[in-house]
């Protein structure tokens, strides 16, 4: 009796199993907004846009006041008097050089600062051109987080995609199964029973059939497996949870409006690259005015001083020997700094140079390679939709043909190898048509991301 109390205080006190992860079921474009949300790759790139305005905010403070400040603490030799004057043992002063005039009587600590508070009066444009070059990376940049927001929605898109063609095809496969397993079972029945014209050739035709699709199905179901976790990590959902697209079956997108001619011209106007090259041509130009601005001297003004300080050397009176380790000044400045390196300074504006003209040929790259890009998912959009249609209709065929022959099976007039045909028929065309819906709906995708139309 005890030993069931406390089994029963046990089951009480134990703590009862954390529930499951909840079911999330998205569309497409749900899948597409978590992944934007959690992608790390787009995270890279915001942050390179964050350095671009730190590198921005770099530039413009070196206007500002700047402060340059050195002190140390170090040693000095004691002095007492000055050099024509002698101090008696006595502590009586009197002139003349006495003749330790130049022995060091001990050490004394050394308190040395210097500061300058300097502000630049005119740089001859070095600020202004580094200045536009770090606005023109920080669009530079943004392109690159406009082009990681492509690729995720892309890579979304291939999953759910992906995932709703091999689901749909391993549902083909089981229910061509079904029906291959049920003709087999009547075949086997009839030539158990010794009824009809069947054979065992036409058992062996079935269960290669069978064989054949048993092997099919486990190849969708890997890639229906493997696209379902791809969604489930782009999305950012836990190991544990479990994701369900709303799609019921796959389905072809929309045909895109508008001709190859209007899709170009919007491409070379909305493409983060065509933005990204314009920011870039800016910057590059901006750079290189800026290496040149290199070789020309900085106007400034502000405030210098500096003191220096050594307790044993108080008694150091001679004013007219100026002593570096004991004094005090300070003044306000307005000076010229120049560097110039005849060597160095024109090479750093000969590469300043080829990075423009680098930049300009691939301005002019885009320009042929961007229209090429349109007009190749253009057509293939609208070779793959005329495919779809055509596919279509051949595959509700070849169900109609499966599903006469089937039953000519069924009621013995018909022959095994016809209904194997039938079956192969339908498998094909059903099987090419989903296919080519998600190869098509995959050019729709492209096609809006080589014509700008992305986020």
């Amino acid at each position: 009796m005890r030993s069931r109390l406390t089994l029963l205080l046990l089951l009480v006190l134990l703590p009862l199993p954390r529930a499951q992860a909840e079911t999330v079921v998205l569309d497409l474009q749900q899948a597409v907004d978590r992944a934007l949300a959690v992608d790390p790759r787009i995270a890279e790139k915001e942050y390179h846009v964050d350095r671009a305005r730190a590198q921005l905010r770099e530039v413009r403070g070196a206007g500002g006041w700047a402060l340059d400040l050195n002190t140390f603490l170090g040693f000095a030799p004691k002095v007492r008097g000055g050099i024509f004057e002698t101090t008696n043992t006595d502590g009586t002063k009197s002139i003349g050089i006495p003749s330790d005039a130049f022995d060091i009587n001990g050490l004394s600590p050394w308190y040395y600062l210097e500061a300058r508070l300097i502000k630049p009066l005119h740089t001859f444009g070095k600020i202004t051109h580094y200045s536009k070059a770090a606005a023109g990376n920080i669009q530079v940049k943004r392109g690159d987080v406009r082009l990681a927001r492509a690729q995720t929605r892309m890579d979304v898109a291939k999953a759910y995609y992906g995932y709703l063609a091999a689901r749909d095809t391993r549902r083909l496969l089981d229910d061509m199964h079904d029906k291959l397993q049920a003709a087999l079972d009547l075949l086997q029945d009839w030539l158990d029973k010794g009824e009809g014209d069947a054979k065992q050739s036409n058992l062996f035709a079935l269960k290669t059939g069978v064989a054949l699709v048993q092997r099919y199905q486990a190849e969708a179901q890997g890639y229906e497996r493997t696209a379902l976790e791809g969604l489930r990590i782009l999305t950012g959902l836990g190991p544990n949870s479990e994701v369900q697209v709303a799609d019921k079956r796959l389905k072809p997108l929309p045909l895109p409006e508008g001709s190859l001619k209007e899709l170009t011209a919007k491409a070379m106007t909305q493409r983060p690259e065509v933005r990204q090259l314009a920011a870039g041509l800016d910057a590059r130009r901006e750079f290189m005015l800026a290496k040149r601005s290199e070789s020309l001297p900085n106007i400034y003004a502000g405030v210098a001083g500096s003191i220096s300080y050594a307790p044993g050397r108080r008694d150091f009176t001679d004013v007219s020997i100026y002593d570096p380790f004991y004094f005090a000044g300070m003044t306000p400045v307005i000076g010229l700094k120049w560097d110039w390196d005849s060597g160095r300074q024109p090479a750093q504006v000969a590469q300043a140079k080829a990075e423009l003209d680098a930049t300009l040929a691939l301005r002019d790259q885009a320009r042929m390679g961007i229209p090429f890009q349109v007009a190749e998912q253009y057509h293939a959009v609208h070779s793959h939709h005329e495919m779809v249609q055509q596919l279509y209709e051949g595959s509700r065929s070849g169900r109609r043909w499966l599903i006469s022959t089937y039953a000519d099976f069924e009621a013995g007039i018909e022959e095994t190898d016809r209904l194997v045909a039938a079956f192969q028929g339908y498998v094909a065309a059903y099987g090419d048509y989903l296919r080519v819906v998600n190869a098509y709906n995959m050019h729709v995708e492209r096609l809006r991301v080589v014509t700008g139309d992305i986020p």
